[in-house]
């Protein structure tokens, strides 16, 4: 009977599996103790991310900002984030994920630092704009993890996990985060979870191992010729493409503008209204698993994202447009949005597996690169189409004042994003192979 390594090889032709990729069953616990420490890293990043979706209103009042410049500061992120995607990829690649998570979390640490003392716009700029840098390997560092430690055949479910530690990061950050704001203040709130972070560089140091196949030898591959074979492939654009504008429900509405949005809507506090992004979070955690296996049992990565993207237009427009809509359904719907727009994480292993696994980080790099530029460019738009709609009302702080109708104007660019995601799934193949494992 043909062994497993022909079994994957025959599916596999570009690429046979070193033996090494077989996790014998003494690694199983140690493959899986070291994935979840690097997703302890994004989880906390998440977090970072995230946060500036509590602070909104308190950012806007200390540096005396509309919601334009306020979407442009939380953008910063982004901007760091989405230059280091394939050079990050590349590194991962060849120097393995041990040092790139320590590194890379004592980034986190120093932006966190910078934007908590800041007492300039600019200076918080370039807090966020350290932060996305140290970040920018998170998401990627632990597919690579999954990539290196794991069977091919479980790389959709890995990469649906790691999307679940975000998300559960992304919770995180919203009433959580909101009671050590409204506690502390959101510059001692930042300044503890530095702290946090130092302690995560320390365990990552220490737990995480690398495989003896999962580092490159010799030469360096050049960064241009690893994104150049990943780029090379149109249908890898038209994915990574999809994969932002299906983004944007989590990238401009829970990391920024959902809990303004809804504390206008409801007349409720920031903790309370954070919940609304929790629930999402909460629904992509459920939901990226069950779309990761749902994607293997009916043999399609296309079908799953498809339908997730016009399911999510469909679902958010509901919740813009339902007149008397309760707090307690507008939780229950944001729930189901972001279950279902779990489908979106597919998206990382439709482009992996077009290519052969020792480019496995560029490629997630480069899918990422696409995904998060959704945050770049639609946190400020969202904020200056609220600008274009502001009725003149100020608070009594003297911020800008949007009401409800402003809100409605400036969301339907996400469900015009998700509906042109739909639109684009139709030109693309479908990328699944069937991977026999024989035990």
């Amino acid at each position: 009977m043909p062994n497993l390594k022909t079994k994957i090889s025959a599916v596999y032709p570009t690429e046979s599996l070193p033996p090494e990729r077989i996790v014998p069953s003494k690694n199983f616990m140690q493959a899986w103790i070291i994935w979840a420490c690097a997703g302890l890293f994004y989880f906390y990043e998440m977090i970072l991310r995230a946060s500036t979706g509590v602070m909104a209103n308190d950012l806007m009042r200390d540096f005396a900002v509309a919601s334009t410049s306020l979407g442009v500061l939380s953008s910063f992120y982004y901007y760091s984030y989405v230059a280091l995607q394939i050079p990050c990829g590349v590194i991962v690649d060849r120097l393995g994920t041990r040092k790139v998570i320590t590194f890379s979390t004592l980034l986190c640490v120093v932006g966190s630092v910078i934007f908590a003392v800041s007492d300039s716009l600019v200076f918080a700029q370039f807090g966020r704009f350290l932060i996305g840098a140290g970040s920018a390997c998170a998401f990627l560092s632990c597919l690579k993890i999954g990539s290196d430690w794991f069977l091919p055949a479980q790389f959709a479910i890995i990469a649906g996990l790691t999307n679940m530690m975000g998300t559960l990061g992304g919770m995180v950050s919203g009433p959580p985060f909101a009671f050590l704001m409204n506690a502390y203040g959101w510059r001692n709130a930042t300044l503890i979870a530095a702290a946090v972070g130092l302690g995560l560089a320390i365990l990552c140091w220490f737990v995480i191992k690398e495989r003896r196949s999962s580092v490159a030898n010799g030469a360096p591959t050049p960064i241009m010729e690893g994104l150049l074979a990943v780029a090379r492939v149109p249908q890898n654009w038209i994915i990574g493409i999809v994969g932002g504008l299906m983004y944007v429900p989590v990238s401009a509405f829970c990391e920024l503008w959902a809990i303004p949005y809804l504390m206008e809507k409801y007349q409720i506090a920031n903790d309370a209204a954070a919940l609304a992004s929790v629930m999402v979070y909460v629904g992509i955690a459920v939901g990226s698993p069950i779309a990761a296996k749902l994607s293997d049992l009916w043999h399609s990565r296309t079908r799953i994202i498809g339908l997730s993207a016009f399911l999510t237009a469909a679902l958010f427009l509901v919740t813009l447009y339902i007149d008397g809509l309760p707090f307690w359904g507008m939780l229950a719907l944001l729930f189901i949005i972001g279950m279902i727009n779990s489908g979106q994480i597919l998206c990382f292993a439709a482009i992996k597996e077009t290519m052969p696994n020792a480019m496995s980080g560029t490629a997630v790099g480069f899918t990422n690169a696409l995904v998060m530029m959704s945050g770049i460019i639609f946190q400020p738009v969202l904020g200056a189409l609220l600008d274009l709609a502001w009725s003149g009302d100020l608070t009594e702080e003297g911020a800008r004042l949007y009401d409800v109708d402003a809100y409605h104007m400036a969301m339907l660019a996400i469900p015009a994003c998700l509906g042109i995601s739909w639109l684009m799934m139709k030109f693309v193949k479908e990328s699944y192979r069937v991977v026999q494992v024989v035990k």
